[in-house]
């Protein structure tokens, strides 16, 4: 993946929305890379910037750069494989906000597309009848605001790009996004529009659910 001038976010440095013996949560934005790239000059990250006052801090997730909202990160090797069995299991529960060109084909419904990546073009992903993963996403148009919707969305599979790609597919892009918007979308906005907004788990320590919100920032 190439990364052009690649500037992340500094304010806020690093949004901290929950730590614990065990987790550690924060609110990524916009722009920043949640694990360092290849490159030095990718270096900068959300895990590179935790890194500094944890340095055995491990990545139980990842979001697009262009992604921001909930991350979560564990400070143990245990709370992690235990976080990460929870991911593999789909356990957990996710929810996004997105907004998106166009309007949704029902209120609230189901996309089961399967996908793989397009490497050619990679990082993009495509839908792949053939040998793609499958892939299910769940949505609820909460509001419609002349040519563009408002989304919650839902996924119960973690494919690479699977939001972006499955709301191209049924026709509504999501605003901001350099890869599968076409050009008026893309141009509707000066980021992504998705935002990781809710996340709940499991406690590795407690064995109790825990859940976690961030603001939706546009």
């Amino acid at each position: 993946m190439t990364l052009l001038h690649y500037q992340p976010p500094t304010i806020p440095f690093l949004n901290v929305v929950y730590e614990d013996g065990q987790l550690l949560v924060v609110d990524k934005s916009s722009g920043l890379l949640s694990v360092p790239g290849k490159r030095p000059e990718h270096k900068d990250s959300v895990y590179t910037r935790v890194q500094r006052a944890h340095p055995h801090i491990r990545v139980v997730h990842r979001l697009d750069m262009a992604t921001s909202g909930i991350l979560l990160l564990a400070k143990t090797k245990a709370a992690q494989s235990h976080l990460n069995r929870q991911f593999q299991n789909r356990t957990t529960n996710k929810k996004y906000v997105a907004k998106v060109w166009g309007t949704l084909p029902a209120p609230q419904g189901e996309i089961e597309l399967p996908l793989s990546c397009d490497w050619p073009n990679r990082p993009r992903q495509h839908m792949d009848f053939f040998t793609g993963k499958a892939s299910t996403t769940f949505y609820r148009v909460s509001d419609v605001d002349g040519n563009c919707s408002r989304v919650e969305l839902t996924p119960y599979t973690g494919r690479s790009h699977q939001l972006r790609v499955h709301m191209q597919a049924v026709g509504c892009p999501i605003l901001g996004d350099k890869f599968y918007a076409h050009d008026d979308a893309f141009a509707a906005a000066d980021r992504l529009l998705l935002h990781a907004e809710y996340l709940a788990v499991t406690h590795p320590t407690t064995e109790q659910p825990i859940e976690f919100h961030s603001p939706v920032p546009f």
